[in-house]
């Protein structure tokens, strides 16, 4: 039995809402309460003084990140001892998977700009953790590799690693291709230098003009910028639109 014994109402109310999200029997008490004669571990606020008994295991909860608490007590209790594991099936808008052991503890699938701070946020406080990511989309996948600074990354191949999508669940393919990719072996790998093709180049330009406001595609210098993660496409159009402006004629002359 989980028990949450906390003084502290933002870290009783983050937690009580966690294990409730997550189906987990648990029970409350106030600090002074005699403890359940079942309890096997305690929830209390960091740094809160609570007198737990002595065979009891404690985690203790920051009021800020009240579902790392939850995901602690949940493997303590399985006698889980795993390393934490990202795996990420890259695109536009990654699947990222986050595993302790066998378990995975959490899901998102976020645009690809923010895959690198979520992956941050995942690990911050884990012990060797380590990232997985596929191979495919080559141009997304080196840049969310070059931003994940201080943990290391494995390069999977993720060729089968999308499962069949049976009805009502279109949209879960990338994050259950990302569950797979964390429990692949890869090769460790620091940073992916990524030539992009002339097709690849030819996407992007594509993608500049759906969202162009004058249906113009960005030029290959810009597009190969893009590519190389320095622009965005916004930033690319924006550029694009300027250099057009430098280059018409000059309004005031008549």
């Amino acid at each position: 039995m989980i028990v949450v014994a906390t003084g502290d109402f933002e870290v009783y109310h983050g937690v009580v809402t966690e294990l409730r999200d997550r189906g987990v029997t648990f029970t409350t008490i106030e600090p002074d309460d005699d403890w359940p004669e079942d309890t096997t571990l305690a929830i209390v606020a960091a740094g809160e003084a609570i007198d737990v008994p002595e065979d009891v295991d404690v985690v203790q909860a920051d009021p800020d990140r009240p579902r790392r608490a939850v995901e602690a007590a949940i493997a303590t209790l399985r006698g889980e001892t795993g390393r934490t594991v990202v795996g990420i099936d890259p695109g536009e808008r990654p699947g990222i998977a986050v595993l302790h052991g066998e378990m995975v503890v959490a899901a998102f699938q976020v645009p690809a700009a923010d895959a690198a701070e979520v992956v941050r946020r995942e690990v911050e406080d884990a012990v060797n953790p380590l990232v997985r990511i596929g191979d495919g989309a080559r141009l997304v996948g080196s840049r969310v590799i070059d931003d994940i600074e201080d943990v290391t990354v494995e390069l999977v191949d993720e060729t089968g690693t999308t499962p069949y999508l049976g009805s009502g669940v279109r949209g879960m393919g990338d994050v259950l291709a990302a569950v797979n990719i964390a429990r692949l072996e890869g090769e460790e790998i620091v940073s992916r230098d990524v030539e992009p093709t002339p097709g690849e180049l030819q996407r992007i330009k594509d993608r500049s003009r759906e969202a162009s406001d004058t249906n113009r595609a960005i030029d290959a210098e810009l597009a190969r910028r893009v590519a190389d993660g320095d622009l965005t496409i916004e930033d690319a159009l924006a550029e694009h639109r300027g250099d057009d402006d430098r280059d018409g004629p000059d309004p005031t002359e008549r």
